[in-house]
């Protein structure tokens, strides 16, 4: 649980500094050229990591609902819409709009049982706590 933990820190602290360093560089660069080369700067870092570990596993793939594949597109659209609301709103706001989003929609998803997840019930309180977050950002963006 620990180890796990410290990866969900790390995930967060790398995909801000991802989404603010993307920003920069499409400030100079352009919004889509900077996501090709996002994705294939994570794709050649992969294939080094992958041709290190080798945990390939076609036959695995070949058993996979066709539509997780399409994680790749999602990653473009999530770099894409991650650069233009920083780019608008700043990182901090922008990463805790995108927060309460993410954490809103994975409850939908786990109360649903979508894409295989295991249904949860219905809790007022993980509603509440997300309203909790919104009441948050309102609190964070106010002006004095």
């Amino acid at each position: 649980m620990l180890i796990s933990s410290l990866m969900a820190i790390a995930s967060g602290i790398l995909m801000s500094m991802q989404g603010v360093w993307n920003t920069r560089v499409t400030e100079k660069a352009g919004i889509w050229f900077t996501n090709t080369i996002v994705h294939l700067t994570g794709f050649l870092f992969c294939l080094c990591i992958l041709f290190f570990t080798r945990d390939a596993n076609i036959e695995g793939l070949k058993a996979v609902n066709k539509m997780y594949l399409l994680g790749g597109v999602l990653g473009a659209g999530i770099v894409y819409t991650v650069i233009v609301s920083i780019g608008k709103l700043g990182p901090a706001y922008a990463i805790m709009i995108i927060l309460v989003a993410q954490i809103f929609a994975s409850y939908l998803i786990e109360l649903f049982g979508l894409f295989g997840t295991e249904k949860v019930p219905f809790m007022w309180t993980k509603l509440l706590g997300v309203g909790i977050m919104v009441g948050g950002i309102i609190v964070f963006q106010w002006k004095k």
